[in-house]
């Protein structure tokens, strides 16, 4: 099953949802107009009623997406501040969404991810790239700064030394240093990628997806925490998880030496 959105689309397969950037003729820049499209996919894929457990995000075509659209977003934002108006209006609220996702999100990139297109890439709570792929801060090039929340997320997984260097020189990085550096979980052949993304995914939606959301505050909320702000939070995550039925589910299961079978619930 395939509906579309304005410049992406969602595909169903079983409990993982798949949503493509779909604007191929310019790489899958990502204007206003794409951003409203991947909102309304996120927007049904979360849906009470979907059945979706888990996300891939990933691209049409050649490449994952190259960066904003600045064409379409000096046209919707006709000012000297268009640039900064989008991404107030338009690329914060939905990097949030992917923030705050309450299923886990596996990004495939399958091409260039450039500019704010590495942001969402790197957004993914397991990032895949193919073996072509690579990472381009590529701000620098135009004369602007890195924007997308890449100056906070690059500090932190790469280090400030490998952060500035690659928003100063604006170069490209290849999927197979990314993963040396520690920037993504793994690097796949090309006509390899998108199904050990799906078997990644599948792997995640039959797991306790109520804990995965909960892990997914955790995990952004560390950066900025105190150690002992961290473990009230850890405490009240806890209190949650054990209420599941999915903790239950998976107390049974190994008291009774069977895999467990979660339900999210």
């Amino acid at each position: 099953m395939r509906k579309d959105f304005e410049r992406a689309y969602l595909t169903a397969h079983g409990d993982v949802a798949v949503i493509t950037l779909n604007h191929p003729e310019v790489m899958n820049a990502a204007a206003p107009k794409m951003i409203r499209g991947l909102t309304a996919a996120l927007d049904h894929a979360e849906r009470a009623d979907s059945g979706f457990r888990a996300i891939v995000l990933t691209g049409e075509g050649r490449g994952f997406c190259s960066g904003a659209n600045l064409s379409e977003v000096s046209e919707e934002h006709a000012s000297p501040t268009g640039v900064g108006s989008a991404l107030e209006t338009a690329y914060h609220p939905f990097l949030r969404r992917l923030r705050d996702l309450s299923m886990p999100l596996v990004t495939a990139v399958n091409g260039p991810a450039a500019g704010i297109g590495m942001s969402i890439a790197l957004m993914g709570d397991m990032v895949l790239a193919a073996r072509s792929a690579y990472f381009l801060q590529a701000f620098a090039r135009i004369g602007l700064v890195p924007d997308g929340g890449s100056t906070w997320l690059l500090p932190r997984m790469i280090g400030l030394a490998r952060a500035k260097e690659l928003s100063m020189l604006a170069e490209k990085l290849p999927a197979e240093q990314a993963l040396a550096w520690g920037l993504i979980n793994r690097v796949y052949d090309d006509a390899a990628l998108m199904g050990e993304a799906m078997a990644l995914a599948k792997r995640l939606a039959a797991g306790p997806t109520k804990a995965y959301a909960a892990m997914r505050r955790q995990f952004w909320a560390s950066p900025d925490n105190t150690y002992e702000a961290q473990l009230d939070l850890e405490r009240q995550l806890q209190q949650q998880s054990g209420r599941t039925a999915d903790f239950m589910e998976g107390v049974s299961a190994f008291l009774q030496k069977r895999p467990a079978k979660f339900t999210g619930k």
